[in-house]
C-alpha cells in the first residue's frame, strides 16, 4: 500500500488495495505530486526514536540534574518520566498501526477532537523541532570550536546547516541511515560509559582518589533528598522535556515499511532503552562524583573518564556530544518538515507544501522548516533575552501538549472502534491496560503540564504557553471565517 494509499483510508475510512492501487470508488486527487515514500525499516525506526531523545542534555546537563534534586532524586525523577512516556507511547502505537499517517498528532487530533484543536497541535510540534534546530546549529559551531578556535563560529554552524539540509533533501532513506549511524555512536558511547562505570564502582577499574571500590556511598552519602522533594518535583518536569523526542515514532510510522510490526517492537523497546541509557548513566555519575561537584565545571561524562584514566576523555565526548547535535537536528529538521507537509496536505495551509519531488521528498516543506530553523538561529543571536526566551520557553511545554492530546485521541478512537461495530481483537495493535494506560498518560501528562506553575522558574514558561495556544486557536478562526468570507475554487497541483 503506497503512502498516500494509506493516509487517504485512515481519514476517510476507504479501503485500499494492498498492492498499493485503490480500491473502486476510492479517489485521490493529488496522489501523483504528494506521494511520500516507504524508505524506512524497523532498524531506522527503533534508532531514530533514541536518536529522538538522547540529546545534549544526558551529555552535558545531567551533573546540574544531580546536583538540584541529589542522586536518589534524580534516578526517581527520571523513572518516573519513563513511565509517562512509555504510557504516550503505548496509546501512540495503537494510533500509528490503525492509521500511519506522517504527521500523525495533528491529523489524530483533527479528527478525534476537532479540526481546530489539530491545527494547534501542527503548530505546536512545528514549533518544538523549529526551535530545536535554531539551538543545535548555534551549539555545532561551539563544539567546534574546541578544535578549531581560529575559525569564526559561524561557518561550521552553516556547515552544519548545508550538511543536515543535504541529507533530507536527497531522500528519505538518506536522512534515515545517517540518523540510524548519528544515535549508534550515541548509543554505543552511553553504553561503553556505563560499562566502564560499573566496572569502576566495583573495584575492578581504579580511580583517581580511591583507595577502595567506591561502591554506592554517594547516593545516599547526604540522605535521600539532600534539598528537599521539590527539586525533585521541578526535575521530573525536566526530564519530561528531555523525553520528547520519542513520539518521533508516530511522525515516522507513515513512512515506515510494516508499520504494524515496526512501530510496536520500536515502542516496547523504548521503556527499558530510556532506564538504561539515562538511570544507567545517572547512577554512574552519581556513584563516581560527590552530588555536589557533578553540576561544576565541565560534563560528568568527562569528570568519570577523566578520573579512571581515559586519554583524551574531554575530545572524545566532544566528538559524541557534536554526533548527538547532528543527530538532533537531523531528526528536528526531518520532523519539522513533515509536520509542514501534513498541514499543506490537510489543507491547513497552501497545498504548495504537500507537493513531493520524484524521490518522495517535500522541498517545498523542507524549505519552509529551514527557514523557520534559521529565523529560531537568528532570534538567539539578535534576540536573545526576548523573542528566543519566548520561544524557548514555548518549544519546551509543547511536547507535552502533544502528548496529552496523543493520550485522548486514543482514547476517542477506542470509543468509536467499539461503537462503529469494530472489537479490540481486530486491531493489529492495541493499548495494553486500556483504559488504565491510556488515563494514566492522559491524567500525568495533564499534571505535568500544569503543575509546572508551581516551579517559580518555569512559570513564566506556563504563561507562555497558554497564551499561544489562545493565539493559535484564534489563527484557526479567523482563517477559517476568511476562507467563508472569500471562497475560491482549491488550487490543482500540475
Amino acid at each position: 500500500m503506497s503512502q498516500s494509499d494509506t493516509e487517504t483510508a485512515a481519514r476517510t475510512g476507504s479501503p485500499a488495495d494492498e498492492n498499493g492501487g485503490e480500491q473502486p470508488g476510492t479517489h485521490q486527487k493529488h496522489a501523483l505530486h504528494t506521494n511520500l515514500k516507504r524508505g524506512m525499516e524497523a532498524r531506522h525506526l527503533q534508532m531514530i526514536s533514541l536518536g529522538g531523545v538522547i540529546g545534549t542534555g544526558l551529555f552535558l546537563s545531567s551533573g546540574y540534574t544531580i546536583q538540584q534534586a541529589g542522586p536518589i532524586g534524580t534516578i526517581l525523577a527520571y523513572a518516573i518520566g519513563a513511565v509517562i512516556v512509555y504510557l504516550v507511547m503505548l496509546t501512540l502505537g495503537e494510533l500509528s498501526v490503525a492509521m500511519p499517517v506522517t504527521g500523525s498528532f495533528h491529523v489524530y487530533a483533527e479528527k478525534f477532537i476537532g479540526p481546530g484543536t489539530g491545527f494547534v497541535i501542527a503548530i505546536q510540534y512545528w514549533l518544538t523541532w523549529t526551535v530545536a534546530l535554531g539551538s543545535e546549529f548555534t551549539a555545532a559551531g561551539l563544539l567546534m570550536q574546541r578544535w578549531f578556535p581560529h575559525t569564526p563560529t559561524w561557518i561550521w554552524s552553516a556547515a552544519c546547516i548545508v550538511l543536515i539540509f543535504t541529507l533530507n533533501a536527497l531522500s528519505v532513506r538518506f536522512f534515515a541511515e545517517a540518523e540510524f549511524w548519528f544515535a549508534s555512536i550515541k548509543v554505543f558511547a552511553i553504553c561503553a560509559f556505563i560499562l566502564i562505570g560499573a566496572l569502576t564502582i566495583f573495584g575492578v577499574i581504579p580511580m583517581k582518589g580511591y583507595t577502595h571500590a567506591p561502591m554506592f556511598d554517594n547516593l545516599f552519602k547526604d540522605g535521600i533528598f539532600p534539598n528537599g522533594f521539590m527539586p525533585v518535583f521541578a526535575t521530573i518536569l525536566t526530564v519530561n522535556f528531555a523525553f520528547s523526542g520519542t513520539e518521533l515514532i508516530g511522525v515516522t510510522a507513515g513512512e515506515t515499511r510494516n508499520p504494524e510490526v515496526a512501530v510496536p517492537k520500536a515502542i516496547h523497546t523504548t521503556l527499558w532503552r530510556l532506564v538504561l541509557f539515562f538511570i544507567g548513566s545517572i547512577v554512574v555519575m552519581s556513584a563516581l562524583i560527590p552530588w555536589r561537584q557533578a553540576g561544576v565545571g565541565e560534563s560528568p561524562f568527562v569528570l568519570v573518564l577523566n578520573s579512571v584514566g581515559i586519554p583524551y576523555a574531554a575530545d572524545i565526548m566532544n566528538f559524541v556530544v557534536l554526533t548527538a547535535v547532528l543527530s538532533a537536528s537531523n531528526s528536528g529538521l526531518y520532523a519539522s518538515t513533515r509536520m509542514v507537509w501534513s498541514m499543506g496536505n490537510e489543507g491547513m495551509i497552501p497545498r504548495w507544501f504537500a507537493k513531493t519531488n520524484r524521490r518522495g521528498v517535500p522541498m517545498l516543506a523542507l524549505c519552509a522548516a529551514m527557514a523557520g530553523g534559521l529565523l529560531a538561529l537568528l532570534s538567539s543571536v539578535v534576540a536573545a533575552s526576548t523573542v528566543y526566551l519566548v520561544l524557548v520557553a514555548l518549544s519546551g511545554l509543547s511536547a507535552v501538549v502533544v502528548w496529552i492530546a496523543i493520550a485522548y485521541c486514543q482514547i476517542v478512537f477506542r470509543k468509536r472502534w467499539i461503537a462503529s461495530g469494530h472489537t479490540v481483537g481486530e486491531l493489529k495493535y492495541a493499548t495494553p491496560g486500556h483504559p488504565w494506560t491510556s488515563w494514566g498518560a492522559f491524567i500525568l501528562c495533564t499534571a505535568s503540564f500544569l503543575l509546572v506553575f508551581f516551579d517559580k522558574e518555569q512559570r513564566f514558561a506556563l504563561g507562555a504557553e497558554l497564551v499561544f495556544i489562545v493565539l493559535c486557536y484564534g489563527a484557526y478562526f479567523v482563517q477559517q471565517w476568511w476562507r467563508k468570507a472569500h471562497p475560491k475554487q482549491p488550487v490543482q497541483l500540475p
